[in-house]
């Protein structure tokens, strides 16, 4: 039995690292799985704890041109606007965010066929902005406006709802501006190391009175893979959606979110 779990940990730990930082929903897709294998972690400690190895790959990526940027930052107006956007864009996920956090992990967090259905709608999304997104006037995710970055914000906040994902927000956000593709999911990559650190940290601060460490095994095994596999995703994704898009993220999403929601219909 130990040796099964820690199979569906490994299982968990790869859905997370592939999924965190393209947009198909990281959450929906951990949930959905972990649902259909019948897998649940007491105060959601596993899932909590695997986001840290997805925060530290994408840190371990960007770790040399986030050095270079806070340390120009005294002297490069370029640098400071940056560091300014990203945590002006963070913002808003944080006032929200703290606001909604009950309803959305007791309520949203609790419902498959929501998160089937966000699913599918999300790569409707995704297929249509990436059909009819204005010329891009940005092309550099270190040039975005502070006002556009607030926008971008925002338009982050909708993916607190499980199954619209993240990334897929502030992708779709970017580019209804003027953002460029590969600055779109720079950007995204940027914008996530404070959200995805902010929501760790006050996860585990909601569900400390809850945590449950003693599968240390599944969650050391997940939280690896889910670090290895994050590194491989933000290394290709950015070349790979310059080349081609985002279209084949729409087309995963709507299939995924159409088997999961018959699936649930069916009643597995």
């Amino acid at each position: 039995m130990v040796q099964d779990t820690t199979l569906v940990a490994a299982f968990l730990g790869l859905v997370e690292g592939l999924t965190e930082f393209i947009p198909v929903s990281s959450t929906g897709h951990l949930l959905l799985a972990g649902h259909f294998l019948g897998f649940e972690s007491a105060g959601k400690t596993f899932e909590v704890v695997i986001q840290l190895g997805a925060v530290l790959a994408v840190l371990s990526v960007y770790a040399k041109k986030l050095w270079d940027v806070f340390s120009r930052a005294p002297s490069d107006p370029t640098a400071r606007r940056t560091i300014y956007s990203v945590l002006i864009a963070f913002f808003p996920a944080v006032v929200i965010g703290v606001l909604a956090h009950d309803f959305i992990k007791t309520v949203l967090f609790e419902t498959p066929k929501l998160i089937s259905i966000m699913l599918v709608l999300g790569g409707i999304v995704l297929l249509f902005i990436d059909k009819i997104a204005p010329e891009p006037k940005h092309h550099d995710a270190m040039d975005i406006p502070l006002s556009k970055a607030l926008a971008i914000g925002f338009i982050q906040c909708i993916a607190m709802i499980p199954g619209v994902s993240r990334s897929g927000a502030t992708i779709v956000g970017a580019l209804s501006l003027g953002v460029d593709k590969r600055a779109a999911a720079e950007f995204s990559f940027f914008l996530s190391m404070p959200t995805m650190a902010g929501a760790f940290a006050y996860d585990l601060y909601k569900n400390r009175d809850v945590l449950d460490m003693s599968a240390l095994n599944e969650i050391a095994v997940g939280f690896v893979i889910a670090f290895i596999s994050g590194v491989l995703v933000v290394n290709w994704l950015l070349g790979y959606v310059s080349r081609n898009g985002y279209r084949i993220f729409g087309w995963w999403r709507i299939i995924v979110g159409s088997l999961a929601f018959i699936a649930l219909s069916m009643g597995f």
